[in-house]
């Protein structure tokens, strides 16, 4: 048996034979190499030939495998699709607004937030959801109330990605929040309030992408194209928003292969 598995694994530091004495004890530690390589082989000859994991199903289920789907994005509708010369400008635009963030970031980290700012903790997923949407579109309410219109009561509107709060965001919260909202998008409509978390934490994204954040951001756009085929009323500045995710995923983080083709 042993040779067998020795022509299937060859060793790769052949041993010899090794002149111990004849009191030696592989339970005590080794003194010279040839005891150390012997007391190997011992060990190495006590594994079983097969080993069964044992695997508590219960821990598995919130860690599923995801399968991640390697199409390309959906055309946009007839007469939709953007020009390249605004996908250049919108890049340009967002290239610059991304030097400013990373410029002033240690200083917007520094000022102090309102009182009625607490941000969630990252793993925080619902707590997130409401605090970049609000309770209101979160709940999925469409009246607002007269207290409400008269001021922003942010709890129920939700906090803007204000730069006092989106520098105090490290790279792991930031891939997480976005991970969270792209999630909330997988079965939602797309607004506004959402809109603006999603480009500000894109600002945010650090250069070159980690694995998991390059998923997101694919995810996104093909979310994007999704819903821009689906828009029944053609409504252009919707369409315009969508239009622009996919630009700055595709264009800006170089996934061409989602890119709009110019119209």
């Amino acid at each position: 048996m042993e040779s067998a598995l020795e022509e299937l694994m060859p060793r790769l530091l052949p041993v010899g034979d090794c002149d111990l004495p004849e009191d030696f004890d592989p339970t005590v530690p080794p003194r010279t190499p040839q005891e150390y390589l012997r007391r190997v082989q011992l060990e190495a000859a006590q594994c079983p030939d097969v080993v069964v994991a044992q695997i508590d199903p219960k821990k598995l289920r919130k860690k599923q495998t995801v399968s991640i789907s390697i199409s390309g994005c959906q055309p946009a509708p007839e007469g939709y699709s953007p020009s390249l010369k605004w996908q250049q400008q919108q890049v340009a635009n967002f290239s610059a607004v991304r030097q400013n963030v990373n410029r002033h970031r240690n200083h917007w980290r520094s000022q102090h937030l309102d009182s009625n700012v607490t941000m969630p903790k990252s793993e925080d997923e619902e707590g997130w959801k409401k605090f970049c949407l609000g309770e209101r579109l979160y709940s999925e309410i469409d009246t607002l109330s007269d207290n409400e219109i008269l001021g922003i009561d942010y709890i129920k509107m939700g906090f803007p990605p204000l730069l006092s709060i989106v520098s105090r965001m490290n790279q792991a919260t930031i891939t997480s929040v976005l991970e969270y909202l792209i999630n909330w998008f997988g079965e939602k409509k797309f607004t506004p309030e959402l809109g603006r978390w999603l480009y500000a934490l894109l600002a945010c994204l650090e250069k070159p992408l980690l694995p998991e954040a390059h998923s997101l951001i694919r995810q996104l756009a093909r979310r994007c194209s999704e819903v821009r085929v689906l828009e029944e009323n053609r409504n252009e500045e919707q369409i315009s928003a969508l239009n622009l995710m996919i630009c700055l995923v595709s264009r800006y983080f170089d996934q061409r292969d989602l890119a709009d083709e110019p119209s």
